[in-house]
């Protein structure tokens, strides 16, 4: 093919455009890519039930956007449920219901389909409220794990809520009590904490009671979860979205999102749910959930050959990886002691049972890793060479044994806990 040889002028502009990708400047005329997207939300509402509901979908639908973009994900909002049902949401990553939740057989099928294929939710307040939880077992009684609507607060307040969870990483910000924005807070019939798939990440402190203005609709005493997850899939409720509000004037009198710190739950936890990178410069420790022993570099070496073991946790650098990206959502995992070794499949095998040792980064692709987030907030890492995942050989708690690769399995053996370090 005949290619014509850019002219001086024409050259010009192309040149400027190569300077300001090198040093972040913008060339004349030009506009800069836009990021792709860690991850896609699609938000579900009504607008149709209580001033409060309506009005914090109207300030979801404009807090959201401007977060997203802050944090690198997309948000899309929608009135049309339909798409649960004809595989509209397949495309997203995370879907989140702000004041309702599926009506029809087909919109709740739709979303059961898409939560056992592996998809993710965030569900506010109203998404849980029902007096009819047999009406659609699955959600209510077994996703959800609530069940029925018991009781409410009245009027709206901030509560005091005590942390239970914070190495979840939807929770690993919170203290261990912070303030709510202010909202009507919900009880259930069920109890969630019998139920072992649930873990409750925050619920109301003891201090915030009595909970509620009216005397005859206030809480005295008892145990109220706020924030949990159901661990078989990836998915967080929060109790809060109510706003305060003027009836007589359907003015907004208060805010879902004037606690900082609920703020930052949200964008972690939806971080989380859409599997978002972990930040290039923090370096973690990695857990088995089989064993309780953490990936450590043998003798703390860093020379071509380590073998890369389980030891017993205990806080030192050679226990602790960074998750670099590369390309494709793979990273790699740099060791601390000297970030140029990482975590290799030695000899580039594809072998169940090929062991792990640290090696010199060279872009081999038996040294990247794709991190896949767990419903329980947990991780399992799968090679790019082979598409098998990083495990331990046993799940005995013993010391010195080498870590290796098998075929995925979604079992204990392959998942780890990430856990930050200073």
């Amino acid at each position: 093919m005949f290619v014509r040889e850019p002219s001086l002028k024409r050259l010009a502009p192309a040149v400027l455009a190569l300077l300001a990708l090198l040093f972040g400047l913008a060339a004349p005329g030009t506009r800069a890519a836009a990021a792709v997207p860690d991850f896609k939300v699609i938000a579900f509402y009504s607008g149709t039930w209580d001033a409060a509901h309506i009005d914090f979908d109207k300030e979801a639908n404009d807090w959201f956007p401007k977060t997203a973009a802050a944090n690198n994900f997309s948000y899309t909002a929608t009135t049309d449920w339909n798409l649960l049902a004809n595989g509209g949401v397949d495309a997203y990553d995370v879907v989140l219901f702000l004041d309702d939740a599926p009506q029809s057989t087909a919109q709740r099928a739709g979303f059961e389909r898409y939560m056992r294929g592996g998809g993710a939710w965030l569900g506010f307040h109203v998404s849980a409220f029902t007096t009819d939880a047999a009406s659609w077992d699955w959600y209510y009684n077994q996703f959800l794990g609530s069940g029925n609507f018991r009781s409410n607060t009245w009027g709206p307040t901030t509560a005091v809520l005590r942390t239970e969870n914070g190495t979840h990483p939807a929770a690993a910000s919170l203290p261990a009590t912070w303030t709510s924005s202010v909202s009507e807070w919900y009880s259930w019939s069920n109890n969630l904490r019998a139920n072992p798939a649930i873990k409750v990440l925050a619920s109301v402190d003891p201090s915030s009671f009595p909970l509620g203005t009216d005397p005859n609709q206030s809480w005295y005493g008892g145990d109220y979860p706020v924030l949990w997850t159901n661990t078989q899939y990836r998915m967080l409720y929060a109790n809060f979205g109510h706003n305060a509000m003027n009836y007589s004037t359907n003015t907004r009198t208060s805010s879902t999102f004037a606690s900082a710190t609920q703020n930052r739950m949200l964008v972690d936890a939806l971080k989380w749910l859409g599997g978002a990178p972990a930040p290039a410069d923090s370096w973690y420790t990695l857990t088995s959930q089989a064993n309780g022993r953490c990936a450590d570099a043998r003798a703390a070496a860093t020379a071509n050959g380590t073998a890369v073991q389980q030891y017993a946790c205990n806080g030192t650098a050679a226990q602790q990886f960074r998750l670099t990206p590369t390309d494709g959502a793979y990273v790699r995992l740099a060791a601390r002691n000297n970030p140029d070794q990482v975590v290799d499949v030695t000899d580039r095998s594809t072998a169940d049972g090929a062991p792990l040792q640290l090696w010199a980064y060279a872009g081999g692709t038996n040294q990247q890793w794709r991190a896949v987030a767990e419903p329980a907030g947990t991780q399992h890492f799968v090679a790019r060479h082979s598409g098998k995942c990083l495990a331990v050989a046993t799940t005995a708690a013993t010391d010195s044994v080498q870590l290796v690769q098998r075929t995925c399995d979604n079992g204990a053996a392959q998942s780890f806990r990430l856990t930050a370090q200073p």
